[in-house]
C-alpha cells in the first residue's frame, strides 16, 4: 500500500477505498463535533480520563485541554479527507506531517471503531471475522470488521513507509 518515494509517502487507492476512508473520517469528524457526549464509550476512549482515581483533577484537566485535543482530532480526520483523490480513486502523496495526521486519525477511526465492535486487546480479528463471516456473510458486522482491519493495515503500511 504505502510506499516511500524520496520525502515522501505515496499510495494508490481504489474508489472503493477512497469511499471507506471518506465515510471513516467523516463519522470521526461528525463524533467530534455533532455527536460529542462524554456518556459515550467511544468518547470516553478517545477522551480518557487521565486521573481516573481523581475525577475533579480528570474534569479540571479535561476543561484545559480538551477543546485543544479535539480541534486536533477533527484536524487530523480532516487530513484524509483533503489528502484523499477523488471518488474514481487516484494516488495520495503525503509529506511527514501530513502522514502523522493520517496515523493519528487511523488510530482514532480504529479506537472509536473498537469501543463499537466490542474489540479488546486480546481479540484476535482473524478468528472474529471467520466467526462473523461464518454467522452471516452479508452481515454489517462482516463489514465493520473487515473495515477494521484494512484500516490496522493501511496504519501498519504507513508507518512502514515513514520508516524507510
Amino acid at each position: 500500500m504505502f510506499r516511500r518515494q524520496g520525502a515522501l509517502c505515496v499510495a494508490t487507492f481504489a474508489a472503493d477505498e477512497v469511499r471507506v476512508l471518506r465515510k471513516v473520517a467523516t463519522e470521526v469528524v461528525g463524533l467530534l463535533t455533532e455527536g460529542f457526549d462524554h456518556d459515550d464509550p467511544v468518547v470516553n476512549r478517545l477522551f480518557p480520563d487521565i486521573y481516573p482515581e481523581r475525577p475533579a483533577d480528570s474534569a479540571d484537566f479535561r476543561r484545559y485541554t480538551e477543546g485543544d485535543l479535539k480541534t486536533a482530532k477533527i484536524d487530523q480526520a480532516g487530513a484524509i479527507l483533503a489528502a484523499l483523490p477523488d471518488a474514481a480513486g487516484g494516488e495520495v502523496r503525503l509529506d511527514a506531517e501530513a502522514a502523522e495526521a493520517w496515523l493519528r486519525a487511523l488510530n482514532d477511526a480504529r479506537l472509536a471503531m473498537g469501543v463499537r465492535l466490542d474489540i479488546g486487546a486480546d481479540t484476535d480479528i482473524g478468528d472474529e471475522l471467520d466467526d462473523a463471516v461464518l454467522h452471516d456473510p452479508t452481515s454489517a458486522r462482516v463489514f465493520q470488521l473487515s473495515v477494521y482491519a484494512y484500516l490496522g493495515y493501511l496504519q501498519e503500511s504507513l508507518l512502514n513507509a515513514l520508516m524507510d
